[in-house]
Formats: C-alpha cells, sequence, structure tokens
C-alpha cells in the first residue's frame, strides 16, 4: 500500500477520476444557472402579459376587397361553372413618418427586474391613388366602400386610450382588428372613403398612445420610411434588419432616426393576398438592462473544468516538489469548494452588481482554500503560493468574461503562458523514479 501510495502515476490517476466526480456538481450548477433563468423569463412573461407585451408596429396599410370570377369544373354539371370569389388588394404608403418618446421603468417580479415603458408616438404620411387596374381589376368589382385602413399591433392591451384617425380632415376612430389576417393577425381598423380616381391623394395622421415590454419595433411600410425615437433609456440595443443612420446615447438617453427606402426591403408598395411576409423588415430597439447576471454566470461556469484542472495541478506540483502527501480526499474538498464559488456567484449576483458579486465569491473561496491548504500542509508559504494562483486564475477569467470579443484570444495565450509555465517547471523531473511523499516515513 505504501509504495501504492507513493506511486506517481497512481496518484495522476486517483486526481483524473476526482475531476471527473467534480464535473458531475459542476454540470448542476450550470443546471441552476439555466433554471434561474427560465424562471426570470416566467417572471418577464407575467408582468408583460399584464402590462403589454414587446410591440411591433405594421402599418398602417389599405386593404380593398374586390370580386374575382374563377372558373370550376362541376362534377354535377359535367362542365365549368363561373364562381365569385373575394380577394384583397393591399395598398402601402408613398410616405410614412412616425416619431415617437418611449418612457420605460422598471417593474419587479419577486427578485427580477422587468423593462416596461409607455410611448408616444405620431403617424403621419400619405397615400397616392389607388391604381388597381395594373392587376386587371374591373372598376365594378372593387369595392371602395369597404375600403378600411390598418395598424397591426402585437398586443391590443398595449392601447392606452382611442385612436382616431385623421384622414384628409376627416376624423374616423379605428376599431378593433384587421380587415384580414393577410399581413398581420392582431391589429385596429379604419372604414376610410377611398375614389375611383388617377388624380386622388390621401393624407393620414393619428397619435398612438403605447404601452409594451422590452422592446418597440417598426415595420417599414412606406416608400420612404422615416422614423424618430427618444427616450430617457442610457441602454438601448437598436436591433433588427435597419441601423439608426443617425443615433446619439448618453447619460440623459438616447435618440435615433431611421430613414429606409422601398428599396430597402424585400416587397412592393402593392399586392394581392398573402404573398409576401413582412415581418422580416422589422427594426427597432430593445429597452435593455445593464447586467445579464445569468448569461455571465453560465459563461464563468463554462471555465470551472480549467479551474478545477489547474488547482489539482498545483496541488500535484506541490507534493512532487515538497516531498509533502496530499490525500485523495482533501483534493476532493478543495475541488468541492472550487464548485460552490459558481453557485455563491449565482445567488449574489442575483442581489447585487455581477463584478462585485464575482469578487465576493472569489474571495470567500480564498479564503476557504488557502485556510483550509495552510492547515493541511501546516505551511504558510505554500498556502500563499496556492492564494496567489487562485487569484491569478479568477482575475484571468474575469478579465475573459469582459472581454467577450477577444475572450478566445485572452484564453489561448493565457492558457498558452500556463503550459509554458508547467513544462518549465517540470523539465528536470525524472517520471519514471518519482516517489510522491517522504519514502521513510512510516504509515
Amino acid at each position: 500500500m505504501k509504495n501504492l501510495k507513493s506511486n506517481v502515476f497512481f496518484k495522476v490517476g486517483i486526481i483524473i477520476v476526482l475531476i471527473l466526480i467534480l464535473l458531475i456538481p459542476t454540470t448542476m450548477v450550470k443546471e441552476i444557472i439555466h433554471e434561474r433563468e427560465v424562471i426570470q423569463r416566467s417572471a418577464i412573461n407575467e408582468v408583460s402579459s399584464k402590462w403589454g407585451s414587446g410591440q411591433t408596429l405594421t402599418g398602417p396599410y389599405i386593404s380593398i376587397p374586390f370580386d374575382k370570377y374563377i372558373k370550376q369544373y362541376s362534377k354535377k354539371d359535367s362542365a365549368d361553372k363561373i364562381i365569385k370569389v373575394q380577394e384583397w388588394l393591399y395598398y402601402l404608403p408613398e410616405q410614412l413618418s412616425i416619431t415617437g418618446a418611449i418612457s420605460p421603468e422598471k417593474r419587479y417580479r419577486g427578485i427580477h427586474e422587468v423593462v416596461v415603458y409607455e410611448s408616444d408616438l405620431i403617424i403621419s404620411g400619405s397615400f397616392n391613388s389607388i391604381n388597381y387596374k395594373q392587376y386587371d381589376i374591373e372598376s365594378s368589382n372593387i369595392h371602395f366602400d369597404k375600403a378600411t385602413l390598418n395598424l397591426g399591433i402585437t398586443d391590443l392591451k398595449g392601447i392606452e386610450k382611442q385612436i382616431s384617425l385623421d384622414w384628409n380632415s376627416i376624423n374616423i376612430f379605428f376599431n378593433s382588428g384587421t380587415s384580414t389576417n393577410d399581413i398581420v393577425s392582431s391589429g385596429i381598423n379604419a372604414t376610410i372613403p377611398i375614389i375611383n380616381s388617377d388624380s386622388a391623394l390621401y393624407a393620414f395622421s393619428m397619435a398612438v398612445e403605447l404601452k409594451g415590454s422590452q422592446y418597440l419595433y417598426f415595420i417599414p411600410v412606406g416608400k420612404t420610411t422615416d422614423v424618430t425615437l427618444t427616450s430617457n433609456w442610457q441602454t438601448p440595443s437598436f436591433t433588427g434588419n435597419y441601423l439608426p443612420d443617425e443615433r446619439d446615447i448618453s447619460d440623459a438617453g438616447f435618440s435615433a432616426n431611421w430613414n429606409i427606402l422601398h428599396l430597402n426591403r424585400n416587397y412592393p408598395q402593392s399586392w394581392i393576398g398573402s404573398k409576401y411576409d413582412v415581418d422580416n423588415s422589422s427594426f427597432g430597439t430593445d429597452m435593455l438592462l445593464p447586467v445579464d447576471n445569468y448569461k455571465k454566470s453560465y459563461r464563468v461556469a463554462r471555465y470551472a473544468i480549467l479551474f478545477i484542472v489547474f488547482t489539482f495541478m498545483v496541488f500535484f506540483f506541490v507534493e512532487v516538489l515538497n516531498k509533502v502527501f496530499i490525500h485523495p480526499i482533501q483534493y476532493l474538498l478543495v475541488g468541492i469548494a472550487l464548485v460552490v464559488f459558481y453557485s455563491l456567484l449565482l445567488a449574489f449576483s442575483e442581489h447585487m452588481l455581477f463584478n462585485l458579486a464575482y469578487l465576493l465569491a472569489a474571495l470567500l473561496t480564498l479564503i476557504l482554500v488557502t485556510g483550509y491548504t495552510t492547515a493541511i500542509l501546516k505551511s504558510k508559504k505554500i498556502g500563499g503560493l496556492i492564494f496567489g494562483i487562485l487569484v491569478v486564475l479568477y482575475t484571468f477569467i474575469f478579465t475573459i468574461i469582459q472581454l467577450e470579443d477577444y475572450a478566445l484570444l485572452i484564453g489561448s495565450i493565457g492558457l498558452f503562458i500556463i503550459l509554458g509555465i508547467v513544462m518549465y517547471l517540470s523539465r528536470k523531473i525524472d517520471w519514471y523514479e518519482l516517489k510522491i511523499g517522504h519514502p521513510e516515513t512510516k504509515e
């Protein structure tokens, strides 16, 4: 047993087995992080379902029904019959201008923060005359009297006040729902007067007070779409198919302007039926919270195996170079302490800033591991060495998660340097003749 205990290859095998065992609690910590993230999303969805979800505005656009006559074979009469079906013609505005102010605020569900907002939007623009003849539609078959102006709104709970439409100086109130589901399935509509004239022009404007959460997006349905947003929110994320042409972000909030042409999207100004999916051209802003602690905690946990391997490697070289013996149970206890760090980090980060949570969790783990190492080896020098190496490791991982774009570069260089140090320290060790601990000591 004594020879087996001092056998370096047996010890390396034990260390590898311990590392594999510690992968189990490490995986459990990752699952806990995922579970807490799911709980956070549930809290966001719960608040959003009552206040108003993320909003996407589509339109406004004109819907006009028309009659179409088609041949259909009748088995009963053994002949073709002419039947009448109703289809819809859709027209998008020539110009579309949206100006709005967003007022976000934080709401809480338990310990979780949810961003909700109120927005005041002014939507205006114009339509050209309806050129239905390009689709070979007879004037007698098109129903101008049933034309509607539709505005797609994702969550109608977010509408705060009645919305009225100024259509060529005529005031019209909107109704709930859209004429069809060809373009959007949720929204409002207003019956509008359309005349059969090639020279008709239609100007419109409306004020929309809309509540929502997390994000506000738009669909660029205008031949020229101009959107200007202002807000006191300091951490916006401009997302979607188009970035702002101009933007300004400061401690006072942000302002952004988009100017989009019909040439920038993949659908025309008019069509029949449900030929096009306009949702793919959405753009707008997310109201992001400054810290995503679950994402960062998960990224840190991905380096758990690195922590455990290098810490055990340090302990192994302490055994080899200082002729001491560290029991596998002591390896295991230190490994568990390293895994508990990730649990502490997750718990702390839910109640304080992530950087402070990382510092506190790392400090507690350093005190525990260093104190235990000093006690079992009865050497402050070795305890200080372990402390210094763990400080370097925690600082290294913290730097990697802060520099996300350069994580691979910094991580690869760091690993190369660590490998070089290990190779340098072990360059003169005769592994075949090496015995761990003091051979002359009786167990």
